[in-house]
């Protein structure tokens, strides 16, 4: 057992409780800065925060595995466990805060421009800082509806299904 796991009492999933959850929120950083970087930048970041996504997904796949051992439905639950994990991950890590911060960020470019006289360059570094300063704020809301959406549709099709937390 590792230290981490001494004081908490459970064991430590590195896509929930360490630095690699970041990885998900590297789309909104790619967002937040698109007004700054080539487009192929903000979509790399996709890529991370995809990858980061599907990694999940494979953990909770294995662990969901492990859990059930040779008993009956071991592959209904470990394929309900890949499924959560990815759709709850693809809402609320990729989709939608990085058409959120797509969005707070184009608005916050257009409103510069309507009511300041400010350079551009000034307008999309203020845009930029918007953004990611939005990012947190996002993010619970965004857990909480994603949680209430799939509750009310994609996890009533599994009878006892397992959520992703």
């Amino acid at each position: 057992m590792d230290h981490s796991e001494e004081k908490t009492g459970k064991a430590v999933d590195i896509y929930r409780d360490t630095w690699v959850r970041f990885l998900g929120y590297a789309n909104e950083v790619g967002e937040s800065f698109r007004a700054l970087v080539p487009v192929s930048l903000v979509w790399a970041t996709y890529a991370v925060s995809t990858a980061y996504v599907t990694a999940d997904a494979v953990d909770k796949g294995k662990k969901a595995a492990v859990t059930h051992g040779d008993h009956p439905g071991k592959t209904t639950r470990v394929a309900v466990a890949v499924v959560d994990t990815f759709v709850w991950q693809a809402l609320a890590s990729v989709i939608i805060p990085g058409f959120t911060i797509n969005r707070v960020c184009a608005a916050s470019l257009y409103l510069l421009g309507r009511t300041t006289k400010w350079p551009l360059s000034v307008r999309k570094w203020t845009t930029t800082a918007i953004g990611l300063t939005a990012i947190p704020f996002i993010i619970t809301p965004i857990d909480r509806s994603v949680d209430l959406l799939l509750d009310s549709s994609l996890r009533k099709l599994y009878e006892g299904g397992e959520k992703h937390k």
